[in-house]
């Protein structure tokens, strides 16, 4: 274990984290040099295609008489999870900072959370080579803002290996040994896990204590399932099989648990759980204490394009939770969409890549709903609950208040920009608490409502800012808002699908775009369709689908006038029939029209 060090790497996104593992990869040989790809630890095809690290990823490497074990993490706020358990893992972490953007949002983020776990931090300036890096500035902010002495600043160049092997020496020397007994009882910390269709459920693995070896009878402490070690080992990134795996050691151990088919037909995978610990069979043993869940902040409807497709949506998403433990799902369905599933994520970025990784790894073709937050609704009685969706209430609800979230949010960007950055935080309802100077950048803390930040805020954002600005939030508190529940009624009859909760304010203004959307979308009928938008009963916005009109005098040729009276009463007559027994079916193009409102 002396031998042993285990790392993280943290930055804010597209700091070169996936650059410096690479020249990580190649000067301990881990992967030669004629087989090192760009970004080799992306192993997914998004993460190459976006340039951006969405998963962890561990690697075991040896350099001298060390035993490195590197965990790369993301560096968006949407997976801050990732970086959570990575750092749950390790006793250290190299804290990259670019040379040409100083520190960021998530820097600050990333460093709080490492001083959380009390791990020792290395900064590291990162791209001197470019011609634009600023690196006497950089330093400056490192020192004056985060507290570093300028002595323990390291300065290198991944993409070119300027600096990369002094660093990684002094990682080595720097890094405590972890520690732990390996003659202890078994402890070990599930920090991932995937599900492979020949060895079961592989779970990701750190042991704080004791010894595992293939054959070993385990239990899940948190999930009460019992397993037995197929096969363990270590990351080289592959896969690498070994006998055993000791305290200190971070690596993985196929379980052999593999779906089955309970007595409702349906499909179930989530037997191992992330966060949860791994102990021997028949021993009295405690869960690791300190990992914490992250909950969702975003939400919305996934509905497979195929009503046949909903059981494989549910069958992938159950098998993307064992990779996403911040993903949670439930059942939900609407007459005109059918089955599918109400689904909770990070933030937009983490939705966006969920819905991706379904359609590209599942095949599936989806329709998702506009993504809302969670509110907080005392009904009359003081009766309280949680509704990411209103449609769900039951139509006699009567609801006395309702709180939304508010999130911290931090915003650093370049002086010149903060007129206009203080414009837009003040037109999404914001409260400016602090703004605070160092060298020639400004951090600005705010609180502002959730749902004023997942629709288009980071575009704002970088407009105003001219890309140089970065934000950074996490979860404040629910506050109350004067907030009601729209409806939209169409041929009088409420669908639930389109009812959602909106600030009073703009609640006309929402109200009248969805009903001159329906009308547009919603095809026309043999009698008059009436559109309505209402709050508690009142009527605010009101639209009309015109009746197709045949002309039933057509076939008259002259005679009395009465004629052609009589027979449009008897047609006005037979539509007001057609109209009190006619049902108008809702097509799924005006849900989306809707829904992407």
């Amino acid at each position: 274990m002396e031998n042993i060090r285990n790392f993280s790497i943290i930055a804010h996104i597209d700091h070169g984290k996936s650059t410096l593992a690479d020249r990580f990869l190649e000067i301990t040989n881990t992967i030669p040099k004629e087989k090192l790809t760009e970004q080799h630890l992306d192993r997914m095809e998004l993460e190459r295609e976006r340039g951006i690290t969405i998963k962890l990823a561990p690697v075991s490497m040896n350099w001298r008489r060390y035993k490195l074990n590197l965990i790369d993490t993301p560096g968006h706020v949407d997976f801050s999870y990732e970086v959570f358990r990575s750092l749950s893992c390790v006793e250290g972490a190299i804290l990259l900072v670019d040379a040409t953007k100083g520190v960021e949002a998530q820097t600050l983020s990333n460093l709080l959370l490492a001083k959380e776990q009390n791990l020792k931090i290395i900064p590291v300036i990162n791209k001197i080579d470019l011609p634009n890096a600023l690196i006497e500035e950089v330093k400056e902010q490192l020192i004056s803002s985060l507290g570093f002495n300028e002595n323990e600043i390291y300065q290198v160049s991944a993409k070119l290996g300027t600096g990369v092997e002094k660093l990684l020496t002094d990682v080595s020397e720097k890094i405590p040994a972890p520690a732990g007994d390996p003659t202890s009882p078994l402890k070990a910390l599930v920090f991932d896990s995937f599900f492979d269709s020949f060895k079961g459920v592989i779970a990701y693995v750190r042991v704080f204590g004791g010894k595992l070896a293939v054959g070993d009878k385990i239990k899940f402490l948190g999930t009460g399932e019992e397993a037995e070690v197929v096969s363990l080992g270590f990351f080289s990134p592959e896969l690498v099989e070994k006998e055993s795996l000791a305290a200190g050691e971070i690596g993985w151990i196929a379980t052999g648990l593999k779906a089955f088919a309970s007595s409702s037909g349906r499909e179930e995978v989530q037997k191992v759980k992330v966060g949860d610990t791994i102990a021997h069979l028949n021993t009295d043993a405690q869960p690791l204490p300190g990992y914490k869940e992250y909950k969702p902040m975003v939400f919305a409807g996934l509905f497979p394009v195929e009503a046949v497709d909903f059981p494989r949506l549910k069958e992938a998403l159950e098998k993307l939770k064992l990779n996403d433990a911040a993903l949670i799902f439930e059942p939900e369905s609407f007459p005109a969409l059918g089955f599918g599933m109400r689904a909770g994520f990070l933030g937009p970025l983490h939705m966006e890549i969920v819905q991706e990784r379904l359609e590209r790894e599942f095949d599936l073709a989806l329709v998702v709903s506009s993504p809302t937050v969670r509110y907080k609704v005392i009904k009359t009685g003081g009766q309280e609950t949680v509704v990411s969706n209103p449609g769900a209430l039951p139509e006699s609800t009567v609801i006395k208040k309702i709180f939304e979230p508010w999130v911290k949010g931090t915003i650093i960007s370049n002086k010149k920009y903060l007129g206009g950055i203080l414009e837009l935080v003040n037109a999404r309802k914001a409260r400016v608490t602090n703004i605070e100077y160092f060298v020639d950048k400004v951090k600005i803390s705010c609180a502002l409502p959730l749902r004023e930040i997942i629709f288009q805020f980071y575009d704002q954002m970088k407009t105003v800012s001219s890309g140089y600005a970065s934000f950074d939030y996490e979860f404040k508190d629910y506050e109350p808002v004067e907030a009601v529940k729209l409806e939209i009624l169409v041929a009088k009859q409420s669908v639930d699908a389109l009812s959602q909760i909106v600030p009073k304010e703009k609640a006309y203004q929402v109200g009248k775009a969805l009903v001159e959307k329906l009308k547009e979308a919603i095809p026309r009928q043999q009698f008059e369709v009436s559109l309505q938008a209402a709050i508690g009963g009142k009527i605010i916005a009101a639209a009309r689908i015109p009746p197709f009109r045949k002309d039933v005098t057509a076939k008259l040729y002259g005679g009395d006038r009465t004629r052609k009276d009589k027979l449009l009463q008897k047609q006005r007559a037979g539509k007001r029939r057609m109209k009190m027994v006619g049902r108008v079916e809702i097509p799924q193009e005006a849900f989306l029209a809707a829904l992407k409102l």
